[in-house]
């Protein structure tokens, strides 16, 4: 049988490369197409119906960009649509859900020191809590609410940190803030889906049949465009966050989040009115720089854990393993000065990425990690500060595969 571990891992890594390609070509026509719509200057030799102008240099050329309000007077023949990046980013970030999480639910989403819960309701909370988001988000911008900017932001905001809030008493503090990614990235690319994309073909359809669009239309698509455009940062952040346990992994971290979110806002804040007014509000910069300081404050409070009740089945078998006496004392004599508690190691103030090798019940959870990380590549400890031998990874090795059945390629 060849190691079905490894070939599960470069998968990962496969699917999670390509989300950074797609993600970077969605972000990047994001703020080229917002920073485009908010240039556009205005004069009196317009054509009828051009909202505004201009014109750019790149690549050794110029362009001259006319953007018409609803429509042009004669459609063209060829339309560029922007719609696969979104597409595309969404379907592969929801597969890395799919491979890291929900594969490994056990390790990675849930945490029976929060949420004592079986893999399918853990699952079955993460994929309702995406669908109501955009169900929320989507009311109220349809609702009389929608029509006030700031009234509409205000609510989002209370509703992204509950949303928080609530992520952090059920799952592990990398996957809440994973999950606060995967809830503002949805909205994001369902806003391409359902609204953006088909207004545009409305539009186009009024305009093969000889009507006049809808300027409402297009007017819902810029706002749910220029909110893309505010909720990127943020994304962004969420899915670096999982490095970082003084971010994802103390008490207040839900309260992190939050701020956050208001960070990503101001620094788009200042870009947005650049573009269109040429003012640069550097107020922004320093009240993103106060609030920052306000995470590394809310980062010093350690998180509150009580002991887990139960083992998962996967990881009691990993204890009941007639090699994991011996495994185990491996990784608490060359891991757990990092992966503990209260580490012991000099500049480390807290486990990296809060994995705690510190006990055999936390040992036998992370019994795939140390094989990847430990056994199967020279990864941990880094830079083998603690001198683990070949032999010892050997028998790590040994352990882990006696329980999966898995026999090297």
């Amino acid at each position: 049988m060849t190691d079905f571990t490894l070939f599960w891992e470069w998968m990962a890594f496969a699917v999670r490369w390509s989300h950074v390609i797609v993600g970077i070509a969605w972000i990047g026509s994001s703020f080229y197409f917002i920073a485009l719509d908010l240039g556009l200057r205005k004069h009196a030799d317009l054509p009828a119906g051009v909202q505004g102008e201009e014109w750019q240099v790149h690549g050794g050329g110029f362009y001259h960009v006319n953007k018409y309000m609803v429509a042009p007077p004669n459609l063209p023949e060829h339309l560029v649509w922007f719609k696969w990046e979104s597409y595309s980013t969404w379907l592969t970030g929801f597969a890395m859900l799919i491979i890291v999480y929900y594969a490994g639910a056990d390790l990675f989403l849930i945490d029976r020191t929060v949420f004592d819960v079986d893999a399918p309701i853990a699952i079955s909370i993460s994929l309702a809590s995406l669908a109501l988001g955009w169900v929320l988000y989507d009311l109220l911008c349809k609702s009389p609410l929608g029509k006030s900017q700031n009234g509409l932001m205000i609510v989002l905001f209370v509703i992204l940190l509950a949303m928080s809030w609530g992520y952090m008493q059920v799952f592990t503090g990398r996957a809440a803030f994973l999950h606060m990614g995967a809830f503002t990235a949805t909205i994001m690319s369902a806003n391409v889906f359902f609204i953006i994309i088909p207004n545009q073909k409305k539009i186009v359809a009024a305009m093969k049949a000889g009507e006049a669009p809808d300027p409402a239309l297009g007017a819902q698509s810029k706002q749910r465009s220029v909110h893309n455009n505010y909720l990127t940062l943020p994304v962004l952040f969420f899915m670096l966050s999982n490095h970082y346990p003084l971010a994802f992994a103390t008490e207040y971290s839900w309260a992190i989040a939050g701020l956050i979110f208001l960070i990503g806002v101001l620094i788009r804040h200042f870009f947005n009115t650049m573009h269109s007014t040429g003012r640069r509000e550097y107020w922004t910069f320093a009240l993103a720089l106060v609030l920052f300081i306000g995470i590394v404050w809310l980062s010093s409070y350690p998180r509150t854990r009580m002991e887990a009740e139960s083992l998962s089945q996967a990881s009691q078998a990993f204890m009941d393993d007639a090699h994991f006496q011996e495994a185990s004392n491996i990784v608490l004599g060359r891991c757990s000065m990092c992966h503990a508690a209260e580490p012991a190691y000099e500049g480390v103030p807290m486990a990296p990425k809060d994995v705690r090798l510190d006990t055999p019940e936390l040992i036998a959870e992370h019994a795939r990690e140390i094989y990847i990380q430990s056994a199967r590549s020279h990864a941990m400890p880094p830079g083998n500060v603690s001198f683990m031998t070949d032999e010892e990874r050997q028998m790590l090795t040994v352990w882990y595969q006696s329980v999966t059945g898995e026999r090297g390629l």
